[in-house]
């Protein structure tokens, strides 16, 4: 069984790492030995970081799965850069810019509140929370991406904020109907503000990367205001979250339902979106094949993750077996293609886009502009997930 593998493969190295047989292990493994997501940037000085608290998700997983301390000490160390003794939260943090992004973190406060009840993270927890609570919305009740993209809904904000969200209400407001309310609004109103049209051109019935309420950027469309583009990521953010908040939300709560139809609906539209040589996805999902435009790692590695874990936990029905398939071709292509073995026994992680913004034109010449890295946490985070999901398939 995958746990007693794990287990096995998990006794202590010395310099050279042995390579696992778990990939999730493995990547996971190696990001700690580069010292990522630790809350700290390259310099030592804290961070709050949204790709940092999707690590932590995978670490949490690991260690639920695997006992191997490790994965836990690191999450709290982790948390303890950027949170200070008397739960105040720091590297830069400050609750009056009004960027979603850093609440990314906040899933994990709530975590190491459960697992210790040391108050600090309650208490870090409450300042995210508070924050929501004057976060700028558009007219429809969206939360603005950050304060200074005034009037914008991204796909990414959802990740950022609703995790956190649903888990803080779950944990402290159950009750709280209007919370609820609000937590399955924001996909509602996301979905409905930039999904393509039958008649879109490029269409994939997939969503744009964002939309401007106010119609005033260059990139907003005359009908809802949406970019031009389905990018890669956005929307691997956008269904990650599809498949880890139904985990949350009750499912008596009518959201859970409203947010499972959202998934049903796009889980067979990402499927078919995939390039069917590799199986991969591009990184402008809308001009498949274009010059310049190529299979991106960490869009990839998210749709893997959340198509198979929308048909493990049953939130996706898989008659055919085509979604998982999928997914698998996916994940193959992604072990023989970006993952690099070093010879200290970490393995390296390629083709991750550094950033996706809709701050300038939001094209497809902006989004292929926009540089590679090397072992970019966002991407690894995604495989470190994307493997947990692709590895409980045997179990």
């Amino acid at each position: 069984m995958l746990v007693s593998t794990i287990l096995i493969l998990l006794s202590s190295a010395p310099a050279v790492l042995a390579r696992p047989e778990s990939y999730a292990v493995w990547a996971a493994d190696s990001g700690i030995a580069r010292r990522q997501g630790n809350g700290l940037d390259t310099s030592g000085n804290a961070v709050v970081s949204y790709e940092h608290g999707e690590f932590q998700w995978g670490l949490r997983q690991l260690f639920d799965l695997t006992g191997n301390k490790t994965y836990f000490d690191y999450i709290q160390t982790s948390i303890d850069n950027i949170v200070f003794d008397n739960g105040t939260v720091h590297g830069s943090y400050k609750v009056t810019d009004f960027v979603l992004d850093p609440l990314r973190t906040g899933p994990t406060f709530l975590y190491l509140f459960d697992q210790t009840q040391k108050a600090k993270y309650k208490t870090a927890a409450d300042i995210f929370r508070g924050q929501l609570n004057s976060h700028p919305r558009t007219a429809q009740g969206q939360f603005w991406h950050k304060l200074k993209y005034s009037n914008q809904g991204w796909l990414d904000g959802v990740y950022m904020g609703e995790i956190f969200y649903a888990q803080y209400t779950k944990s402290f407001q159950p009750n709280n109907a209007t919370a609820w309310a609000d937590i399955t609004s924001q996909f509602q109103l996301m979905f409905e503000n930039t999904v393509q049209n039958a008649t879109a051109p490029n269409g994939t019935g997939l969503l744009y990367h964002g939309y401007d309420f106010s119609h005033k950027q260059v990139w907003a469309s005359p009908d809802r205001g949406h970019s031009p583009e389905v990018w890669d990521r956005a929307l691997g953010w956008y269904s990650m979250a599809l498949v880890d908040v139904p985990e949350i939300i009750p499912i008596t709560n009518a959201g859970h339902t409203v947010i499972l139809d959202i998934l049903k609906t796009l889980a067979p539209r990402i499927r078919d979106a995939a390039d069917s040589m590799t199986g991969a996805w591009w990184l402008v999902i809308t001009q498949p094949g274009r010059a310049k435009n190529y299979f991106e790692s960490s869009g990839t590695a998210m749709f893997v993750y959340s198509l198979l874990k929308a048909v493990r936990l049953g939130y996706v029905a898989d008659g055919d077996g085509s979604i998982v398939a999928a997914a698998k071709k996916a994940y193959q292509y992604m072990v023989k293609n970006w993952v690099i073995p070093n010879t200290d026994g970490t393995m390296n992680w390629i083709n991750t886009v550094i950033v996706g913004s809709l701050d300038t034109t939001g094209d497809f010449n902006y989004y292929v502009s926009q540089p590679t890295d090397l072992n970019d946490l966002k991407g690894l985070a995604a495989f470190v997930l994307a493997s947990l999901e692709y590895e409980r398939l045997s179990t």
